[in-house]
């Protein structure tokens, strides 16, 4: 019976430490590249899918965010904590939104919502919704401009876009991140026809975004942050400027970026046994 007692006991010790080694080994990192985490990992319960993520041009310190196909038309106004400070019906119906982007535009500031989901690439067409940006209090946007799209050489899956200057870029979700890139008119109703620009030979991307002072473009897949020039893509250029490794932040299932300043923004969907999607604010040295 002592035997058998003492053997019990350590096979639990060793169990123990088993399980203490997973967790130190399953930490996240406390910084990234040139980055320090400042805040989070935040939890957003109500956003369990959180997909795009922009920083707001009409208020300092908001961020916009949207859960992914098959929930409700709702924009999330948070701030950088994470809190809700706003939810903001979108009037109109998406069939399978995946990125949202903050940019200036004729009505002063903008929201481009991107309706570019297409994982069996059989959508002959797409849709992007352009809406002044809300205040966090307004219950529902502006009826949005409406652009049906199509791509120059037949469908393609994503879930990322930025907008520089009258111009929408688009990245494939994919083993290449082939870029597409079409004007957009003043006005709503018109057809747009995205044609390939260029590749960032990125796998999986899963969401792009313009900074607040439209200098930089910033890219992510799960397992690193892109930074572009943005006079580079504009002619034709994608030599990244600065590559930051994100995996050690153990993200559950990385989605959104975003970046003001020096300050990075990312967010991610929740694990299967969390209610939301979590917020992550990084401080970087750039």
């Amino acid at each position: 019976m002592r035997r058998r007692t003492t053997g019990l006991g350590a096979a639990a010790a060793l169990a123990l430490c088993a399980s203490l080694l997973a967790a130190w080994m399953m930490r996240p990192d406390e910084s990234a590249g040139p980055c320090l985490v400042a805040n989070g990992p935040t939890d957003l319960p109500d956003l369990p899918e959180t997909s795009g993520l922009a920083v707001s041009r009409r208020t300092p310190g908001l961020l916009w965010s949207h859960n992914d196909s098959g929930n409700e038309s709702i924009l999330f106004a948070i701030d950088a904590a994470g809190r809700v400070e706003g939810r903001v019906r979108l009037d109109g119906r998406t069939r399978d939104w995946e990125d949202i982007s903050a940019a200036d535009c004729l009505a002063d500031h903008c929201l481009y919502i991107a309706d570019i989901g297409d994982n069996s690439a059989s959508r002959r067409r797409f849709r992007i919704y352009r809406v002044p940006e809300p205040s966090p209090g307004d219950a529902r946007t502006a009826s949005p401009d409406v652009f049906n799209a199509t791509y120059a050489d037949g469908a393609h899956n994503a879930e990322a876009m930025f907008v520089v200057g009258a111009d929408l870029f688009i990245v494939t979700r994919d083993r290449r991140g082939l870029v597409y890139r079409s004007s957009v008119p003043p006005s709503g109703g018109d057809d747009l026809e995205f044609k390939r620009v260029g590749q960032l030979d990125l796998a999986a991307v899963t969401d792009a975004e313009t900074s607040r002072d439209g200098a930089t473009v910033v890219v992510r897949t799960s397992r690193e942050a892109v930074l572009y020039r943005a006079t580079d893509l504009i002619r034709g250029s994608f030599a990244p400027v600065l590559r930051i490794p994100i995996h050690g932040l153990n993200e559950a299932q990385g989605e959104g970026v975003a970046l003001d300043g020096r300050t990075l923004y990312l967010s991610s969907e929740g694990r299967p046994w969390t209610s939301g999607g979590s917020l992550m604010t990084l401080s970087c040295s750039f």
